[in-house]
């Protein structure tokens, strides 16, 4: 099936994320538990895509979330605004003056160096994104009266509460009904669904959803644990990468799944915490399109896989083809690796170059 774009002249936004935005506390090149001082970034899953499709790739995007209003929320605020990312669809909610009702969340990550992994240690429970509740947003707003061409999502969405799958299908089925394309990122994360069924819940919650999605994108991790799909030639460790087992995978899961009209996943083989190969695979209309792998030495690789989205749904919405989707979406991800944060900052331009063959000689 083929992806059918609503015109950009009958919507105000090209994308909308709904996500949670937690700030996050980086140590640089030290460890969390010694450092005295941390440089502050705002990220989020699904965040990071309209700001990557926004800052990088110049569209017209949109956050629909939830912030405490307080010192903390405006300062995430103000990261949001700078990366030009319209607020509009944020729901503010009041302080208490101590967080016990309702808080905004804390992200604290090491990046990780040679053999010594990336270590992530999240603060955010209790947080506003958390707490909405179908109704909390008016989807006709934005996919009716507004307009988006494109709806974005995923699993550390639905993750978050009891209560985030439902808002999270209340978004996506409204979309549907308006001629939105929805992408979802399966982002499996096991310690956000500790707290509510486990991974049995992951599997109904992504299970349904995925009825509904358009794009699926996710890594082997993420369609195993998510939809039930296991991945032959992959060890344990992720450090061998063997594509024809990728291929295989998706071909069920697109039988599985009949209205998927794309599935795209990363190829990312782990040598150390500092060199991964690094490619991606996109299934698209029968077809199977494979970007170029490389070597990536990472300066920090968190939110490298939603810079890969942002790129991938950037090539769909320039009616680009799909090898070129596919590698947009490769390249745009490992450039966002090769800087601090989670949010790209990565240029078109450097994104073309990379696509095109360049290297990394210096640019004068």
């Amino acid at each position: 099936m083929a992806i059918s774009l609503r015109p950009a002249t009958e919507c105000l936004f090209d994308e909308v994320s709904l996500g949670e935005v937690m700030l996050r506390l980086d140590p640089g090149a030290g460890r969390i538990h010694t450092t005295r001082r941390f440089d502050v970034w705002e990220g989020g899953g699904e965040y990071n895509v309209a700001r990557g499709l926004r800052r990088c790739f110049g569209l017209r995007t949109a956050l629909a979330s939830a912030f405490v209003d307080n010192q903390v929320g405006r300062l995430l605020e103000d990261f949001i605004l700078q990366g030009g990312v319209d607020m509009r669809y944020v729901k503010w909610v009041p302080s208490d003056g101590l967080g016990r009702s309702c808080r905004n969340g804390l992200n604290f990550t090491e990046a990780g160096y040679g053999i010594r992994g990336a270590v992530g240690c999240v603060d955010r429970g209790n947080t506003a994104a958390s707490q909405l509740k179908p109704g909390d947003i008016d989807w006709e707003q934005v996919f009716g009266r507004d307009g988006a061409r494109w709806f974005h999502c995923g699993g550390i969405f639905a993750a978050l509460s009891a209560t985030t799958p439902d808002v999270a299908l209340e978004a996506i089925t409204t979309a549907k009904k308006h001629g939105t394309i929805v992408s979802y990122d399966l982002n499996y994360r096991p310690s956000l669904w500790k707290e509510y069924g486990g991974h049995a819940r992951a599997q109904e919650v992504n299970q349904e959803i995925a009825r509904h999605v358009d794009v699926m994108i996710g890594n082997e991790e993420d369609f195993t644990a998510c939809l039930g799909f296991e991945v032959e030639g992959v060890d344990e460790n992720l450090s061998k990468i063997d594509p024809t087992s990728f291929k295989k995978m998706i071909e069920r899961v697109v039988a599985a799944y009949p209205n998927f009209k794309a599935v795209a996943t990363t190829l990312r083989g782990v040598k150390t915490a500092s060199v991964n190969d690094w490619s991606a695979v996109l299934w698209h209309e029968g077809a199977f399109y494979q970007a170029a792998q490389r070597e990536l030495w990472i300066h920090d690789r968190v939110g490298g896989g939603d810079s890969f989205a942002s790129g991938l749904i950037y090539g769909f919405l320039a009616g680009l083809s799909p090898q070129e989707c596919i590698e947009y979406g490769a390249a745009h991800g490992a450039l966002a690796m090769t800087t601090p944060g989670d949010t790209s900052m990565a240029t078109k331009k450097e994104v073309e170059k990379l696509v095109g063959g360049g290297s990394a000689r210096v640019d004068r």
